[in-house]
């Protein structure tokens, strides 16, 4: 379960989010789009240190996928990686990190995908009492394949989607960075989401077997 605090951050994760973007080389279109929050997920670090978070946002006609990272301290050789810092009133400054450049998330993903494990459960503690928080995305993780054979080596998956591959022990994922709407299907293990107004699943990340 992933504990959030109810704190103040300068800047915000949405004002964070949209002075980024732009800079990258996913991002589609070049001018300056209106970025807007669309939802949210987070995965359990077991070492209870990292934030781990994903954001879908909404740019123009597109939707993103953002997984980021909050640390206390800076991660070491990953600084073509950091997003900005943050002030957070409860925990003080946090370094936030692409999260396709940190173990951290790396790790949680495969477990996630390999495990059939979504996303963490989210509260707020309000005079020692858990308030749930409502999930904003259905995430829906599908373990390995019962019975099957998984294919020999990575394979490129749908060509046309944009992604970041990333190694996490015997495992190559690729993460989605533009979402295709029409819920382009990949082979399992995978990740995928629905939410409000979203009722085809769609393909966030998947794993195979790293060469």
């Amino acid at each position: 379960m992933a504990h959030i605090y109810q704190a103040d951050l300068h800047p915000g994760k949405m004002a964070l989010i949209s002075a980024w973007l732009p800079s990258t080389d996913w991002f589609p279109g070049t001018e300056q789009l209106a970025i807007e929050h669309v939802g949210s997920f987070r995965f359990d670090d077991p070492e209870g240190e990292v934030g781990i978070e994903t954001h879908l946002v909404a740019a123009g006609a597109n939707v993103l996928q953002v997984p980021l990272t909050y640390r206390g301290a800076p991660l070491e050789g990953a600084d073509a990686f950091l997003v900005s810092t943050m002030e957070h009133s409860v925990l003080g400054r946090r370094w936030v990190y692409d999260g396709c450049g940190d173990p951290a998330y790396a790790d949680a993903l495969a477990a996630s995908i390999l495990s059939g494990q979504g996303q963490a459960e989210q509260y707020f503690e309000v005079d020692g009492v858990r308030e749930a928080i409502p999930a904003t995305l259905d995430i829906r993780a599908s373990g390995l394949p019962d019975g099957e054979e998984l294919a020999e080596g990575p394979q490129p998956g749908p060509a046309e989607l944009p992604v970041a591959r990333i190694r996490a022990g015997d495992w190559e994922l690729s993460v989605v960075r533009v979402l295709d709407l029409g819920g382009e299907a990949v082979a399992d293990p995978a990740l995928t989401a629905t939410w409000n107004g979203q009722d085809v699943p769609v393909l966030l990340a998947w794993a195979l077997p790293a060469a």
